[in-house]
């Protein structure tokens, strides 16, 4: 774990980067540094069976550079507005796009803000991939827990 300074604060920790599927439901996780870019992690995210990936308009430059060339996958990443702003047309590409990504930032809803797991507990990754593991895990239960039960239960979430 690294520290890294945000305006005028000094911040120690470290980033939770999630493969999910259209459901929201975690399928890869991996952890770092707070100070590494979320583009490095695509590849160890990606299982290989997708047919689209989405994305924030961060991870633009590393996906047009097609990591994975002839995979089939279509990349449905954000577009972001350089020397001139972005069209109409654009504009409501990109709010599709995070229609769908939005299902996928549900997970993090339940581990941040239900259940309080803001900051991390160790000083390490080990530790806190682990225990992020587990985090994970049972928020994939908590998110299908509809789909688990008989239909003559209810679940009360």
């Amino acid at each position: 774990m690294r520290q890294a300074k945000k305006g005028k604060e000094w911040h120690f920790g470290m980033k939770a980067h999630v493969g999910t599927d259209r459901r929201g439901i975690v399928h890869s996780l991996t952890t770092t540094a707070a100070n590494v870019h979320d583009s490095t992690q695509i590849s160890k995210l990606l299982h290989g069976q997708e047919r689209e990936v989405f994305g924030d308009s961060g991870l633009l430059e590393r996906v047009a550079s097609k990591e994975r060339p002839g995979a089939g996958i279509r990349y449905r990443v954000n577009r972001r507005a350089s020397r001139r702003p972005l069209t109409e047309h654009q504009r409501t590409i990109n709010r599709l796009r995070s229609r769908a990504r939005a299902r996928c930032e549900h997970v993090f809803h339940v581990v941040k803000r239900l259940w309080g797991f803001n900051k991390v507990r160790y000083r390490g990754l080990a530790k806190n991939t682990a225990r992020l593991f587990t985090v994970f895990a049972l928020a994939n239960l908590y998110c299908c827990a509809d789909d688990l039960l008989p239909p003559q239960w209810t679940c009360l979430s």
